[in-house]
């Protein structure tokens, strides 16, 4: 469906799966607790657990590797009937600690793309998860010079965007977002009346997911990758 940029002015990029890698961490992570936990139910049984209690445990928690770290221990309890040995919770902490500190591995053509259009454009970083996280993540990119604001929110709904876009005086007309969830990243957007751009990673958390037909009416732009976006922003 073609959406016309031509009267953008500030672009917003969300970071996890559109500036660098993140979601691949979270699935290696998982495989590594299900083989922990193998000896007490099936593979199948403790990812949907897993994934059952992070899903239960967002609104005391939040997004981010430190709820992750928590929904994992919680799950190994259950599982387990109270059983897991306190080695076993220790691997999993360190499992955590061990995303946390990972080298950030900023995805192929974002400084390409941040480089042309820092000159031209208002650009901002909208994201969500834990703040201490994502501010080192930011850092250790090395992409943060080329940001006019950084905002981390505790959630990607329409009010979060809305009020967000109103303290910043943004006109919704003119702002773009960029990034790689159709749920959280283009949505939400469009229901407020700004426009966005989908980038795919080859990994969504299911959470995430939206189904393509329930997007068939509405008017967004997706990318095979990044770089293509300097197509239309000019």
């Amino acid at each position: 469906m073609e959406v016309d940029f031509s009267h953008i002015k500030v672009v917003g990029f969300d970071a996890d799966d559109t500036l660098w890698v993140n979601e691949t961490y979270f699935r290696e992570t998982e495989e590594k607790f299900a083989a922990l936990l193998e000896g007490y139910e099936t593979k199948n049984k403790i990812d949907q657990e897993l994934f059952k209690t992070e899903i239960e445990n967002l609104e005391l928690y939040g997004y981010g590797i430190k709820g992750f770290m928590l929904s994992m221990i919680e799950s190994a309890l259950d599982l387990s009937n109270g059983n897991v040995p306190s080695s076993t919770l220790m691997k999993i902490l360190d499992m955590g600690k061990q995303m946390i500190a990972h080298p950030v591995e900023v995805l192929p053509g974002v400084e390409e793309v941040l480089t042309a259009l820092m000159p031209k454009y208002r650009l901002i970083v909208l994201t969500k998860g834990d703040l201490l996280d994502q501010e080192r993540k930011l850092e250790k990119s090395g992409l943060k010079r080329f940001f006019n604001h950084v905002e981390v929110l505790s959630d990607k709904k329409e009010g979060n965007y809305r009020g967000l876009l109103n303290n910043l005086q943004i006109k919704l007309d003119e702002f773009l977002m960029v990034g790689n969830s159709l749920k959280s990243d283009v949505i939400p957007l469009i229901n407020i009346g700004a426009k966005a751009v989908h980038v795919p990673f080859h990994t969504t958390w299911a959470h995430e997911m939206v189904h393509k037909k329930a997007m068939e009416s509405t008017a967004y732009l997706e990318l095979r990758g990044i770089k293509e976006l300097l197509m239309y922003l000019k």
